[in-house]
């Protein structure tokens, strides 16, 4: 059986059996892991085992997982800082930074590599404009060629703990107000502004190789009326034919209020794959999921299919034996001390 195109949640720390059903519906093709489904190491490890085992080749297992703000996992995890902590640093010492964005990148990685996780919706390339609240700290930096350098390192260590990276939220989140999960936002820039600024590290990512995209759910009216997600002008003529983009593009989450521009869930599930997405995220809504798994009947895709087969996550490696290292305990030191260092109280 093939990956499908939809990635689904779960609602507790096991699989019901109503979602075990789901999951070996041909049309899903992944699950994203919260807070609420973790209990332990040892409970969220049998439970990532599990979704895999439900089909073959095994479904993607993701989660939301960057540091500061936006780490869903955290007994028994090193605490990851926000991505600005590196781009402070960058400002008093460019070549620390780029390492220790790449050992944070690994760290990352290493650790949910280690309960079975294959990738998490890493490194956020967006610029910090100033204005966004929803992405404030978790952008590295105002500058593209900063956020580039340091997405890259961090995606470099990612790679090496067996785990690809998914940049996010293409062409750029961090110059609205508006927080696409209660509004839509509108971003009124011209396209040549677009592609002198937010979109050079997307640029610059996906010439070294990156994996996966998320698009945002952002209207840029002087490009297209609808939002990034469900447009075939950035998604077709922009990120795959002008970026030369080959890799997985997911879509953000279906059920925030802006994606609620596209209509009911079939609608906004079939909008977004229409316009190029490679697989549909839907969270925290049963039954939007069933609606999308109805309202999507036959569809199939094989490109997309391959191009998800990719995410799988490699170099397994036990949470003992992990923990056992020399590289985990020398680099999961030196990331936790940088909650008390110098760098976070530095301004970009």
């Amino acid at each position: 059986m093939s990956l499908g195109p939809v990635m689904m949640d779960l609602e507790a720390t096991k699989i019901s059996r109503t979602e075990l059903e789901l999951l070996q519906n041909p049309l899903v093709g992944g699950v994203i892991l919260f807070t609420r489904n973790f209990e332990s190491i040892d409970q969220i490890t049998e439970l990532v085992k599990q979704i895999h085992s439900a089909r073959s080749p095994h479904l993607l297992v993701a989660i939301d997982h960057e540091g500061g703000r936006v780490q869903r996992f955290h007994e028994g995890f090193t605490r990851l800082p926000p991505a600005n902590v590196f781009g402070k640093m960058y400002k008093h010492d460019a070549d620390r930074a780029r390492k220790t964005a790449e050992q944070c990148g690994w760290l990352l990685a290493a650790e949910l590599r280690a309960i079975g996780i294959d990738f998490s919706f890493a490194p956020v390339l967006d610029l910090a404009h100033g204005v966004s609240g929803v992405i404030g700290d978790r952008a590295y930096h105002a500058r593209p060629d900063v956020v580039a350098t340091l997405a890259y390192a961090s995606m470099h260590g990612m790679l090496r703990a067996g785990m690809h990276a998914v940049g996010k939220h293409f062409p750029g989140h961090g110059a609205v107000a508006e927080d696409s999960h209660l509004a839509l936002p509108v971003d009124h820039r011209e396209l040549a502004v677009l592609l002198k600024e937010d979109i050079v590290p997307f640029a610059k990512m996906i010439a070294n190789d990156l994996s996966g995209i998320m698009p945002a759910h952002v209207i840029y009216d002087k490009v297209d009326n609808k939002p990034a997600g469900y447009s075939t002008i950035w998604l077709q003529d922009i990120l795959r034919s002008k970026l030369h983009f080959q890799g997985v593009i997911f879509s953000d989450d279906l059920s925030m209020e802006a994606a609620g521009v596209a209509g009911g869930y079939g609608s906004r599930a079939q909008q977004a794959l229409q316009a190029g997405c490679d697989m549909v995220l839907v969270c925290n809504h049963p039954e939007g999921v069933e609606e999308v798994l109805e309202h999507l009947q036959g569809y199939n895709n094989p490109t997309s299919q391959m191009r998800l087969i990719r995410m799988h996550g490699k170099r397994d490696i036990s949470y003992a034996e992990l923990r056992n290292s020399y590289d985990w305990k020398q680099v999961s030191a030196m990331i936790a001390e940088l909650d008390q260092s110098p760098w976070m109280e530095m301004d970009v």
